[in-house]
Parts: structure tokens; C-alpha cells; sequence
């Protein structure tokens, strides 16, 4: 069979889950399930395998989803168990005093605070904590979405500590060991842990102009659909505060980036971009002399508001000081830097527990593992919910409930992660070299997809290498799932066309970044918090503007990084 025609059948799964879900609307719950049969009747019918071994894969996969329903559910505790205690709404309402111009609140509070509840929990939270505070400062609905989503994407890579490039390059560990066994290993990259923090790098400085532009981009895009005078100019005149905004962030975020590794930089550089940013408008530091507003509510376009309206949103009330507030925080960046810095022994200790399980069903080199006290859902996010019951004085009654209340948000997440990780292992496994087990020799669906690609796109690959990553998370909601699916393809496109793999690797991460802001989970998730129910297409439509603008900045920068290196 044509490796065409094998790539085409390869992409079966892929279109399944697309077509599920965003043509006819269906949950993840019913289209992961869905694609994984068609990558079941694939490996069975196409590439001749046996249903045994494809059991041991999706079994592998489940193994491998458990890891990240850890993370999950541990970041979902954590953010669960501080709404119960009063302490997020005592940080909401520290933020509300600061700066009355919407194009400060949007820089602040959608950039720079999304990006640290995004540096510790991750999986879509930041948009759905930041929207409902836009809307309560006086945002429309809609505006409070959109720029929400679009700002939720930068500190995405480094989202619950680094779990979208740790866990989401898993399944290149590998190909890198190969590479780095054959001498063949770019920038001299030694180990799977060297590989990540490489790709972290390059992530970094990818997302550098990016990270420059957005924000004033997303002022500008705000006060052109949004205020009364329809100007991108309005919004453009805050440049000087979002450039000292984007330079307070990330500053520290390339730097820990390249002294640490994929673990700190969202975390630590957004929360010293927020004191920076917080302390300089409230001084009057750079800000613009014109207030923006978005005029009397009653000359509002009708699609702009939906079932909640800012005089509805219930107004956030401090129950204890900002300290105690943000004191969980503070611990789990004390815990992060004990558990995480080789020096200090502990990393070695946690990561050496594991359950392992080696050769599934008899099946060679089919293992996967849960090093349980090493996966930040454990350490720091569920120690640092249980500390946090004495800290801020919760009842038991109160924490159970918000231990009840996660639990309850995992089975969804749950199903769709089982599911679409067993995709991906089957993807995998189906180019293994056994006469029994792939009679006919076919190359992997990821490397049978690189390979057509790679013929058709050809040298210009790297411009859209990113918007590859993109529409993995659009599918499937996730930058780690996004790059468990396809980092194995961007490296064999990598390999094919003679890229540097490690470079066209970030490109994917940032993509899958990228992606955020378009991806039906989020979209819905957002939607539900500001209460507009059925705007999902409006919001889809409109962001595909600074999802195209950031898709091209990203290509541009692999362009220059391949040529510079």
C-alpha cells in the first residue's frame, strides 16, 4: 500500500474526532471514544496487527492518561479547595482597586494573572477565573471571553509546571535516546530531561515576540470591537505600559526557562510580572493619559451580553488578608524548588518511586510507569490543598466538599484522556518491527502522516508547523494531549525534510499554545462562566484573527531560528 493512501488512513482517527466535534457538536466523551474505535479498526484491518497487542496499547495509554488525570485532578483540588476558603476571592479583590481603564485590567488580569494560574494549575482554569472578574470590573460578556482565551496562551506550555512539554513529549523519549545513542543529538542534548529543557528554550524565545506583541495587539483588538469609537488606536496608546508588562514577564520567563528547565517560567515570571505591573499603575507608571471606556451599557451590541450582565456578577468579598491568601501559592513555589533542583537530592528520591509496568501482556517493550510522588498533582497541588485547610481555617465540612466537588469534575476529563491517550500509544505502536505484529512492514501512523506531509508541504514546513499544533489542541483541548498526538509526527516531518527536530518540536508546543484560544473545551468552559450559552461560534469566529496572527509569528521565528542555527 502507498504510504498516501496508508497517511490518508492514518488520519482517519483525527478527522473522526474533528468532524464529531465541531461539525456536529458532540462532547469529547463522545468523540474520543469514537476516534480511538477508528484507530482500533485501522491497526486491525489496515496494518494487520492483532487485537491483543492492541488491547496492551490502549492499556499502556490508560497507564499514561492516569499520569495526567493525577495532574489534573491535583491542580482542580488545589483551585477548588482556595475558592471554598474565600482565598480567591480575596485575591479578586485585591485586583479591583488597581486601575479603573479596561486596558489595564485587560494586561493585569487576563494576561499576567491568567498566566500564573495557569503556571499552577493549567487545563483551562485561567479563562474561567479571569472572565467572570472582567465582567464584574465592568467588561462585556463577550469581551470578557475573547480576550481571556486569546491572553491564555503563552504561559500555556509551562502550564501545571511544565506537564504540557514533561508529559507531553513522553512518547519522543525514545527517539531521543536513539538519537542520542547514534551521536546524532542537535546542541549536544545528552538525556530525555536535557531534551525537554531544550525544548522549553526554544519555546521561550519563540514566545518572546509574541509575548511583546499580543498584549497591545489584544488592547488595540478590544477597543476596535468593543468601544464606542471602533479604534485600534484607543487601545494602542497603553503601549508603554504592556511593553513593561510583557518585559516584567518575560524577562524572568526566558531566564528560567534556560537556568531551570519547562517547570517555572509561566509560574515565577507571572507572578513577578504581577507585582511589577500591579505596583506601576497604581503609581501611574506608563499608563496612558486617557481613560478608555466602553460607553453606557444600554448602546451595547446585543450579542455583546448574554444571561449574566456585570450588575448581576456577584461582587467578590475579602474573608482574610492577601497574604494568607496567596500563601498556598507561595508554598507551592518553596515545594516546587525543593522537588525540582537536582542539587538539593530530593528530585532523584521522588522520581525513582514509581508503579511500574513493564512488557504489558507479554508484550516487549510495551511499559509505562506512574512515578506517583514525582507528578506535581501529588506534590506539590494535593499537599498544598491539605495545608491549606488549617491555613485558611476551612472546616472539614467545607474541604470535603471541595474534595467531592473535583472528584466530581474528573469523570468527563476522565473518559476523554483515557480514550485519546490510547490513540495516541495505538498510533505508535502500530509501526513496530515484528513480522507477527505488522506483517507488511507500514511505518508508524505518525511517521505514514510525516512522510505524505512532508512531500506535499515540503520546505516550507516550518510556517506551519505551529498551526499543526494549534489544530491538535483545537481537537482535542489540550497542548499536552495535542503534543502526545503529534510531536512524534513534527519530529519524523523534522527528519524527513532535514529540519532541525528539536526546533520544529517547540514549533508544535507553541502551537499547541497557540490553541487554546480556539479549542471547543475552553470556548464552552468560558462561555458558561459569563453566561453566554450558543455564542461558542462568535467567539470561535473572532479569535481566528489573533489565532492567525500568532500562528505567523510563531512560523516566522522557526523560519529564523533554523536559518540562525
Amino acid at each position: 500500500m502507498s504510504l498516501s493512501i496508508l497517511a490518508c488512513i492514518a488520519c482517519l482517527p483525527i478527522i473522526t474526532a474533528l468532524v464529531l466535534m465541531v461539525v456536529l457538536r458532540k462532547p469529547a466523551t463522545v468523540a474520543m471514544p469514537m476516534a480511538w474505535g477508528t484507530a482500533v479498526l485501522a491497526a486491525l484491518f489496515v496494518w494487520q496487527t492483532s487485537p491483543l497487542y492492541i488491547v496492551a496499547l490502549s492499556l499502556q495509554g490508560t497507564v499514561v492518561a492516569v499520569n495526567l488525570l493525577i495532574i489534573v485532578f491535583g491542580a482542580i483540588l488545589l483551585l477548588h479547595t482556595l475558592t471554598a476558603s474565600g482565598g480567591m476571592e480575596t485575591i479578586q479583590t485585591g485586583f479591583r482597586s488597581i486601575s479603573p481603564d479596561p486596558r489595564i485590567q485587560l494586561i493585569i488580569i487576563a494576561f499576567l494573572f491568567g498566566a500564573f494560574i495557569e503556571g499552577a494549575a493549567g487545563f483551562g482554569t485561567p479563562a474561567a477565573l479571569a472572565a467572570p472578574l472582567l465582567l464584574l470590573l465592568g467588561f462585556p460578556p463577550l469581551a470578557a471571553a475573547l480576550v481571556c482565551l486569546v491572553m491564555n496562551t503563552i504561559p500555556v506550555p509551562y502550564a501545571a509546571v511544565g506537564t504540557p512539554i514533561i508529559m507531553g513529549l513522553k512518547y519522543l523519549k525514545d527517539l531521543v535516546l536513539q538519537a542520542v545513542a547514534s551521536g546524532q543529538s542537535e546542541l549536544g542534548f545528552s538525556s530525555v530531561d536535557g531534551f525537554n529543557a531544550l525544548i522549553g528554550q526554544w519555546v521561550a524565545i519563540i514566545h518572546t515576540p509574541i509575548g511583546f506583541v499580543l498584549p497591545i495587539f489584544m488592547c488595540g483588538f478590544l477597543t476596535r470591537y468593543f468601544g464606542p469609537g471602533r479604534s485600534w488606536r484607543e487601545g494602542f496608546a497603553v503601549w508603554k505600559f504592556s511593553l513593561l508588562a510583557s518585559l516584567s514577564f518575560l524577562a524572568p520567563y526566558l531566564l528560567l526557562a534556560f537556568l531551570f528547565g519547562p517547570e517555572f517560567p509561566s509560574l515565577i515570571g507571572a507572578l513577578i510580572g504581577l507585582a511589577v505591573t500591579t505596583w506601576a499603575a497604581r503609581k501611574g507608571i506608563a499608563r496612558p493619559a486617557e481613560q478608555f471606556s466602553f460607553g453606557r451599557r444600554e448602546k451595547w451590541e446585543s450579542d455583546w451580553t448574554g444571561t449574566i450582565s456585570p450588575a448581576d456578577a456577584a461582587r467578590p468579598q475579602a474573608t482574610m488578608s492577601q497574604f494568607r491568601a496567596w500563601l498556598p501559592y507561595g508554598l507551592i513555589g518553596i515545594l516546587l524548588v525543593l522537588t525540582r533542583l537536582p542539587v538539593l537530592g530530593l528530585k532523584g528520591i521522588l522520581a525513582a518511586q514509581k508503579l511500574r509496568f513493564e512488557d504489558i501482556l507479554g508484550f516487549s517493550g510495551v511499559n509505562a510507569d506512574i512515578p506517583y510522588l514525582y507528578l506535581p498533582g501529588v506534590i506539590p497541588f494535593t499537599l498544598v490543598a491539605l495545608l491549606t485547610i488549617p491555613l485558611h481555617r476551612m472546616s472539614l465540612k467545607t474541604a470535603a466538599a471541595a474534595w467531592r466537588k473535583s472528584m466530581h469534575s474528573m469523570i468527563k476529563p476522565a473518559v476523554a484522556l483515557v480514550f485519546a491517550v490510547s490513540i495516541v500509544s495505538i498510533f505508535r505502536g502500530t509501526g513496530i518491527e515484528d513480522k507477527v505484529l505488522n506483517p507488511n512492514s507500514y511505518p508508524s501512523m505518525p511517521l505514514a502522516m510525516a512522510g505524505a506531509v512532508a512531500d506535499l508541504v515540503g520546505r516550507g514546513w516550518p510556517m506551519v508547523a505551529a498551526f499543526i499544533g494549534g489544530i491538535g489542541s483545537f481537537i482535542t483541548g489540550s497542548n499536552t494531549v495535542s503534543n502526545l498526538l503529534l510531536a512524534e509526527f513534527q519530529w519524523g516531518v523534522a527528519e524527513v525534510l532535514g529540519f532541525k527536530r528539536d526546533i520544529i518540536v517547540a514549533s508544535q508546543v507553541v502551537g499547541g499554545a497557540m490553541g487554546n484560544m480556539v479549542c471547543i473545551h475552553n470556548i464552552v468552559a468560558v462561555c458558561a462562566v459569563v453566561g453566554l450559552y450558543g455564542r461558542e461560534g462568535t467567539i470561535l469566529r473572532m479569535n481566528a484573527i489573533p489565532f492567525l496572527l500568532y500562528g505567523i509569528m510563531a512560523g516566522l521565528m522557526t523560519v529564523l531560528l533554523l536559518a540562525l542555527f
